[in-house]
């Protein structure tokens, strides 16, 4: 690399790492103005396209976790009061309000008033909870952080793991009894295992492992991680299996964009925590196998397409905000692996996108998405049981600190 073209990419990546501290800085402005329920305490339940708070909707044990890592991640970079505050208010709700005492794990939510409302288990949630908790153990040390997110962990290995196949089960009664419907939501199949449930396991399980290197927790991350190389990872394609039975076997063929480049990043993040060189390399080859398979639904705006049917040969042809922000991270990783340009202008093209088409520039935050014409999705909320600000500040979060390391290294394209 010349001279010059150093200076082009320090240029490109010192401008990059800025506009990502500005919006993380947008994105938290924006939740402690709008999110705070100041009547019952924590946070509202939603927020539609429009602005408006429905001040009776219920709360979700998803947006409360989510709300807590981001808050506490946040809190980790800046050191700012107000983001502890957030960070505070979303813990002590959790702690007192979705924590079951009597059961054990999370409820799946609250009513307005933070009383019980689904009192379901789904691992999903729990995940959630103990990335949130560890998340915020990281910022603030406060040991009670930790014993909850072990409790979790524990109630997840006991009711959940599956001994006898490997993974873990998606849905449980208050007690833990396994359930007949398991579906995290009316848009999913009702299938015992999914991708999506083993993923923010995994990314959970990392994080606590970072606070507790426990013997059978790494184990057990270790274990899931293989799981992915060796059941949801299709080695031919790079593309996961979303659905799959109890044996492992797909019950779906569907490829999801977003979900690739996600997993693609937090796979290797999980392996780097392990610290297991030899699975380590084994992981970032198939990052970047993924990062590459992602491509296919790569858009000449910078965009990936929702996901793709391949049996019926049809694309879903939105773009969802996560999956942007999912994708600014994914190239960026697959850049630092293997130094190609095109992964670097990938990750620079997920963001432009979501500055032309996603950011609200009147009420702050991103948009739900948009639909192929570029139309907003306006059915969608902008605060919500799964609409949060865990993927956009964590693009960000992950932006700045990497283009800070790429700073202080040589990155030789290939």
């Amino acid at each position: 690399m010349t001279s010059s073209e150093e200076t082009t990419l320090r240029d490109t990546l010192t401008a990059y790492r800025a506009e990502a501290a500005t919006e993380l800085a947008n994105i938290a402005s924006f939740w402690k103005a709008n999110a705070l329920d100041r009547q019952h305490g924590g946070f509202i339940g939603r927020m539609d396209h429009t602005g408006k708070v429905h001040e009776d909707a219920p709360k979700g044990a998803i947006l409360n976790a989510r709300i807590l890592w981001t808050f506490s991640a946040i809190y980790r970079h800046t050191q700012s009061d107000s983001d502890r505050q957030m960070a505070d208010r979303a813990y002590h709700y959790l702690l007192d309000h979705f924590v079951d005492k009597t059961y054990g794990g999370v409820y799946w939510s609250v009513d307005a008033e933070g009383k019980p409302l689904s009192t379901r288990k789904q691992i999903y949630a729990l995940a959630f909870a103990i990335y949130g908790l560890s998340e915020y153990f990281l910022a603030t040390q406060e040991a009670t952080a930790l014993e909850a997110c072990q409790e979790l962990y524990h109630w997840i290995e006991t009711h959940s793991f599956d001994p006898a196949q490997g993974g873990y089960l998606e849905a449980f009664s208050r007690e833990g009894v396994l359930l007949e419907d398991l579906r995290l939501s009316e848009k999913d199949r009702n299938d015992p295992k999914t991708m999506n449930t083993h993923l923010h396991v995994l990314e959970a399980y990392a994080n606590l492992y970072r606070i507790w290197p426990d013997k059978h927790l790494g184990q057990q991350l270790k274990a899931l991680i293989k799981v992915f190389l060796e059941r949801i990872i299709d080695p031919q394609t790079g593309h996961m299996v979303l659905f799959l039975n109890e044996n492992w076997q797909p019950t779906a063929d569907l490829v999801s964009y977003g979900h690739d480049i996600e997993a693609s990043w937090l796979l290797q993040e999980a392996a780097e925590v392990l610290g297991d060189k030899e699975l380590l390399h084994q992981v970032e080859k198939v990052a970047v196998q993924m990062a590459e398979s992602s491509k296919e639904g790569l858009q000449p705006d910078g965009s990936l397409y929702h996901e793709l049917d391949r049996q019926a040969q049809h694309y879903d042809k939105h773009r969802e905000w996560w999956v942007s922000a999912e994708a600014m991270v994914g190239f960026l990783n697959a850049y630092q692996l293997t130094g190609q340009e095109s992964f670097l202008h990938d990750s620079i093209k997920a963001w432009q996108f979501a500055k032309t088409y996603l950011l609200d520039r009147q009420q702050g935050e991103w948009f739900w998405g948009v639909h192929n014409d570029y139309s907003l999705m306006q059915a969608e909320d902008k605060i919500g049981f799964w609409k949060c600000p865990y993927h956009n500040a964590r693009a960000c979060l992950e932006v700045i600190n990497r283009c800070e390391a790429l700073f202080t290294s040589t990155v030789q394209p290939k």
